[in-house]
């Protein structure tokens, strides 16, 4: 009976997809982040057929090594695989996978609900409410921005970028930018959208400014102190992508001194870390890594990460095979 290793507690649609397969599963007891030692350890000692692993995992080519030759594949649960060297396991010759498409509404929810929290002052009307300071309704109390008629700029228009551009042209008759790779001049024609060459005249040009492109070399610290100097003093900054896109420091320096409006983050450069001077701002929405965190989703990545599986151990290629 092939055996199944998952390093954290998962959704139960998931183990209950691979047990109905007729897997033996058996899930990391602690509940907690693997380190690589452990991951290799537990690899060596295991001999699993299949990994269901979290982008909270690094697998790189030591990992890769310790599952050669028993491990056919590491189904990634996650769309991002930035925690992957996929060359690496090109080289063992283990496959990886990844579950896109399944959260693409979720994400574009959480990041709107950012924005929206973020241009309305929400969380932080809340800490004032809480705190005992309303005493009835004033004039100029709080006052925030609108998003109505704004122009939205998208780094990255993938499925997610793509997603939220569409709720901002088609809910809030706004204006879309973006930058991309590759231009899209169908999504150009449906939206009325504007395409730009660089990043930087998306920065320029946006009210709104909402990040979506994956983690690479050429993406780490795409934003940063001189970035953030092209945006408009009233412009405000999303991610819901990874972290590391944003200089955290820089990001706090441009908010202390009013570079820009403000900022909405579900992701941090060093996770769990967070810059300090981040927590210490009220013109910043900080949420803990959850934009795709709705068990409705959830149960789908899990059970998309348990199908890669299932293809790779029946001989068949894995609909979400990384290349």
């Amino acid at each position: 009976m092939p055996k199944i290793f998952v390093t954290r507690k998962i959704p139960e649609a998931g183990i209950k997809k691979l047990k109905s397969a007729g897997y033996e599963v058996e899930v990391n007891p602690a509940d907690k982040v693997l380190a690589k030692d452990e991951l290799v350890s537990v690899l060596k000692t295991g001999k699993y057929d299949a990994v269901l692993a979290l982008l909270t995992d690094k697998l790189d080519a030591d990992v890769f090594q310790a599952a050669k030759g028993s491990v056919k594949i590491f189904a990634n649960m996650a769309v991002g695989f930035d925690n992957v060297d996929v060359e690496a396991s090109k080289k063992a010759g283990i496959m990886v996978s990844n579950t896109p498409g399944v959260l693409t509404d979720t994400v574009a929810e959480h990041t709107f609900a950012l924005m929206l929290a973020i241009a309305h002052r929400v969380a932080e009307a809340d800490r004032f409410t809480r705190a005992g300071k309303y005493h009835g309704w004033e004039p100029m109390m709080l006052l925030g921005s609108d998003l109505s008629y704004k122009t939205i700029g998208i780094l990255g228009l993938g499925r997610i970028g793509s997603r939220v551009a569409y709720h901002a042209v088609k809910g809030f008759n706004a204006k879309a930018v973006y930058y991309d790779v590759n231009r899209n001049e169908e999504f150009e024609k449906e939206f009325s959208a504007e395409f730009c060459r660089t990043p930087e005249e998306v920065l320029k040009k946006a009210d709104f400014v909402s990040i979506h492109v994956p983690l690479l070399p050429a993406t780490h610290h795409l934003i940063n102190a001189e970035k953030l100097k092209m945006m408009k003093p009233t412009a405000y900054l999303i991610n819901t992508s990874r972290g590391p896109v944003i200089d955290e420091k820089a990001l706090a320096e441009a908010l202390q001194n009013k570079i820009i409006k403000g900022a909405a983050i579900d992701v941090f450069e060093n996770e769990p870390a967070i810059e300090p001077a981040l927590l210490k701002l009220d013109n910043i929405i900080l949420t803990p890594h959850i934009a795709s965190a709705t068990e409705a989703t959830r149960d789908k990545m899990a059970e998309l990460a348990a199908e890669n599986i299932i293809s790779a151990l029946s001989g068949k290629e894995p609909p979400n095979l990384v290349r």
